[in-house]
């Protein structure tokens, strides 16, 4: 079972302390796995092996890439979906997430993990919580993150060893405070009866300007380790991404609101009118802005508001996995419930694009190399098809 059930005789109010009690904190992780090494010797630009980079926060670090979906048994490998199984009751997230299990949690399907051959190497810088501040340069206010040094100053030594081709860039959704979001809105369905779109939309309004400089200093800061690596800016390309929307809109939840189905069994305890805000307002409103920093930066836009249409957590067009309906990229949920006591690991993997999502992602990041490094497009889903069907349209 889902980690919010409990079989006391006043449900509501213990779900209430466990929600609260976790606080929900939802760390947004960084992505991609190092597909090789970086190596030990310096090249110039242009030499050496050819490497793809990711950096930012959690959306593209590979957070809950342990998932192939969502099931409700706790036990084993949890009706197939848990890829840290070892027997028994033995779990070991290393097996997915390597020597930052408990970190930065980069996944080995994280996103340039699963982009495939489009570079010789594939370096992860990501980190799970990150924000703005840990991927500028420690000289210009960067800051160490997870005993790492800020991320930018990291890629210095990655550019030295390696022909950068591609860096591909999440940031700005911790900045803006999106892990509380989530737990507001959370606490809003479980504890107070009451709708979280007004009191969050005006705290997003006050801040999206601010986060937005510093997504435009992100990527200055990546420009100016590149330049002073040697590189031109028309060597490499920078792929800004939007985010992925977890949750779908009220019409499209499978569960409805009116009982605590969407919180016991779903594990996605939002009321309709907030999931509309969310899917409909608050995703667009992040992409749009992004989209304009990458347009005044002149890097490549990825759009990815409507990656996971039809395969979010509690989706009517996907199902949770059981014994009669094995996980599939087909089938299956493509992010992670919300799980806030813990039955089935740590909660910060909550709302972030699973092992299938990021198969998804990855392949959408592959397409977008493929097309001009100045260009601008949205990623999409076939329905009913696996990452293979992902395809790019014009951005909005």
């Amino acid at each position: 079972m889902i980690g919010f059930r409990n079989a006391s005789k006043d449900p509501a109010r213990s779900r209430m302390r466990r929600l609260a009690g976790a606080g929900l904190v939802l760390p947004l992780t960084v992505s991609a796995l190092v597909a090789g090494s970086a190596g030990t010797s310096v090249a110039s630009p242009g030499t050496g092996p050819t490497a793809v980079v990711s950096m930012g926060d959690s959306y593209i670090s590979g957070e809950a890439g342990r998932w192939k979906g969502n099931s409700l048994t706790n036990s084993g490998n949890r009706t197939g979906t848990d890829r840290a199984w070892v027997s028994g009751s033995t779990y070991d997230p290393a097996k997915v997430y390597g020597t930052t299990a408990g970190g930065c949690h980069r996944s080995d399907s994280a996103e340039v993990k699963s982009a495939g051959a489009i570079a010789d190497v594939a370096v992860n810088l990501a980190c799970s919580g990150a924000i703005s501040e840990n991927v500028f340069r420690a000289s210009n206010g960067g800051v160490p993150f997870k005993g790492e040094a800020p991320q930018a100053d990291q890629l210095a030594a990655v550019a030295a060893a390696n022909n950068v081709k591609v860096i591909a860039l999440s940031i700005g959704g911790n900045d803006l405070g999106f892990a509380d979001i989530i737990k507001d809105c959370a606490l809003d369905f479980v504890i107070w009866n009451s709708y979280c779109y007004d009191d969050q939309q005006y705290g997003v309004d006050q801040k999206i300007d601010g986060v937005m400089a510093n997504v435009g200093k992100s990527v200055d800061e990546i420009r100016a380790v590149m330049r002073t690596a040697g590189y031109t800016d028309s060597s490499y390309r920078i792929v800004l991404q939007s985010y992925p929307s977890p949750i779908p809109r009220g019409a499209e939840n499978r569960y409805t609101q009116s009982d605590w189905s969407r919180l016991n069994t779903g594990g996605c305890p939002f009321w309709n009118r907030d999931s509309d805000w969310a899917r409909d307002s608050l995703v667009p409103q992040i992409a749009g802005r992004l989209k304009g920093v990458a347009a005044a930066k002149g890097v490549q836009f990825l759009d990815l508001r409507d990656m996971m249409q039809g395969r979010e957590v509690c989706a009517k067009a996907s199902q949770q996995v059981t014994t009669s309906a094995p996980a599939s990229a087909k089938t299956s949920e493509w992010a992670r419930w919300i799980d806030s006591s813990e039955t089935q690991g740590p909660v910060q993997e909550s709302m972030h694009p699973n092992y299938f999502g990021q198969l998804a992602v990855g392949r959408c990041l592959a397409l977008a190399v493929a097309q001009p490094a100045n260009s601008a497009a949205s990623c999409k889903n076939t329905a009913g098809a696996d990452q293979t069907g992902m395809f790019l349209t014009p951005t909005p």
